[in-house]
């Protein structure tokens, strides 16, 4: 059971990824037909993985709804909801002691691969799907990844974590 400060937390991470999309959708997001991207969409995602699988699937889960909101479109709201199991798969590594960076270059193929099939029965070609969708995937996973690391370090969100870890595995 999660925590009433994580859970304010969470909720408060699933609100900026529904913001995201609404708000500034239109000025943050790169259009390359088929793939679209919204720079920062996968802030929050990184930043959920910090307090938990939990959290990370509801944090997920609100992207695919701001997505929704932000863009009637079903593929990219479905590619949203993707969210949803690299953040889970994320926290899951977070929590077994693996650095940031890790973290996001174990996640990013995992997300390119997911958002590439998920379009394929939307009538998109396999080219389309793997090289145009799964790597624009993994280049805006990358992107944002670097854009959440100094929030990361101004929270000190990595460092407080390790040191629970590390308390954990001495008890």
């Amino acid at each position: 059971m999660m925590n009433i400060k994580k859970m304010v937390q969470a909720s408060l991470l699933m609100a900026i990824a529904i913001i995201i999309p609404v708000v500034f959708g239109n000025s943050l997001r790169v259009y390359i037909p088929p793939f679209t991207a919204t720079l920062a969409s996968h802030v929050p995602m990184f930043l959920a993985m910090y307090l938990g699988v939990k959290a990370s699937a509801v944090v997920g889960a609100g992207s695919a709804i701001g997505f929704l909101f932000a863009f009637p479109d079903p593929i990219v709201a479905t590619r949203a909801f993707m969210h949803v199991a690299v953040g889970s798969i994320g926290a899951k590594c977070v929590e077994n002691g693996f650095s940031y960076n890790k973290v996001v270059l174990i996640t990013a193929p995992l997300h390119g691969i997911l958002e590439a099939l998920i379009v394929i029965p939307f009538g998109f070609t396999f080219k389309d799907a793997l090289i145009v969708v799964g790597i624009g995937t993994i280049l805006h996973h990358v992107a944002d990844g670097v854009i959440t690391y100094p929030i990361l370090k101004a929270l000190k969100l990595d460092k407080k974590f390790k040191s629970n870890k590390a308390k954990k595995l001495v008890a």
